[in-house]
């Protein structure tokens, strides 16, 4: 538990949602798309698997491990005087200014999953202090008329407990009108009870947008590819920070074997010797722990393949790193051939149709 009561400080920064107060009659089925927004290392991607309950981003102490948009699926069940929901969350790279194509990249990302989301949820982290990247990421939301709840993670290690928290909230509040203040620690999974509630509350009345058994749009083989890059990070330690990407060559599933070929890219010769290691050290204990993770994830044996290949300075090729998005990825499988929209796809075009028709 946190060092102070998080419900109750909690109550005087959020605004209890009016159908809670005139306690009506069983509301509609809420549904909505929500948007996790921050800095690099603020805990979005921690905050995404603590809700959802399943490993769906890979996490490293590296700041901008997150590339992608990520889709997780929450379904919240009926209950006395509740209505159900689903909860579309979006986690997105690190807001920041970027310097190089794959930069401008990550950062088009960003953009695209604020357009068309119901909710923001601007997760900082509590224990740093405010500069100017903070408020370039509070820019971005500046011109929006979406809700955006403030999340202050990490409070767990916030020093000083309510006596640190009650100004920091107070600073934040004068930076932007928002909906909500909730402090968390997404790692402890304290806060989270409240951060929902108040997110289902914000959210409109509509349809689920996905089956109930399902908790991302992120294909298996994409996923297989951010494990083996997640274990290069951990097992690299400082030396590769930015300069690998992992693509997946091939990927056969089977009732009770997976076969999977990927290739890890760097951008110069010294750093591929790091990723084979002597004897191929190295690289054979990234395959090991990546084909464990694998494993559990598909539900079968795995027999990984991994490869190091040269790609001489990827991050600034915009052919390079416009492959890397893992819809452009399925979309060449197809050899060309037309290919109806993905259920995906459709529900990325309605959401986005949606909030047009807001405005």
């Amino acid at each position: 538990m946190l060092a102070f009561g998080i419900e109750f400080e909690v109550s005087k920064f959020c605004r209890s949602p009016k159908a809670e107060a005139q306690s009506p009659p069983l509301m509609p089925f809420r549904s909505g798309f929500v948007c996790i927004l921050g800095r690099p290392n603020a805990g979005k991607s921690t905050l995404l698997n603590a809700l959802v309950g399943e490993k769906l981003a890979i996490i490293s102490p590296k700041p901008q491990t997150t590339r992608n948009r990520i889709q997780g699926v929450l379904n919240i069940p009926k209950s006395k005087g509740q209505s159900g929901a689903q909860i579309v969350l979006i986690d997105t790279p690190g807001v920041h200014k970027p310097d190089s194509s794959l930069g401008r990249k990550m950062m088009v990302e960003v953009r695209e999953a604020l357009e068309g989301c119901d909710v923001v949820l601007l997760i900082m982290d509590a224990t740093r202090k405010l500069d100017q990247r903070d408020e370039f990421a509070i820019q971005m939301l500046k011109h929006s008329s979406t809700k955006v709840c403030l999340v202050l993670n990490k409070v767990d290690l916030l020093k000083g407990g309510k006596s640190r928290l009650l100004p920091l909230i107070e600073e934040y509040k004068k930076l932007h009108p928002f909906h909500a203040i909730i402090p968390i620690s997404a790692l402890k999974r304290d806060g989270l009870d409240i951060l929902l509630k108040q997110v289902t509350a914000a959210l409109p009345a509509g349809p689920a947008y996905f089956p109930e058994d399902q908790v991302t749009d992120q294909p298996a083989r994409f996923m297989a590819a951010e494990i083996v890059r997640e274990r290069v990070l951990i097992e690299t330690e400082e030396e590769l920070p930015y300069a690998t990407t992992v693509i997946v060559d091939n990927f056969e599933e089977g009732a009770k074997l997976t076969r999977i070929a990927a290739t890890i890219y760097c951008e110069r010769e010294g750093q591929k010797g790091i990723l084979i290691g002597k004897k191929g050290q190295m690289l054979k204990r990234i395959g090991t722990s990546a084909r464990l993770q694998i494993e559990r994830m598909v539900g079968t044996k795995v027999f990984l393949e991994l490869y190091v290949k040269v790609k001489p300075n990827w991050r600034e090729s915009r052919g390079f790193v416009e492959e890397l998005d893992w819809r452009r990825q399925l979309a060449h499988l197809t050899d060309g051939r037309a290919e109806p929209p993905t259920a995906s796809a459709r529900i990325e075009d309605q959401r986005k149709n949606r909030r047009q028709q807001t405005h």
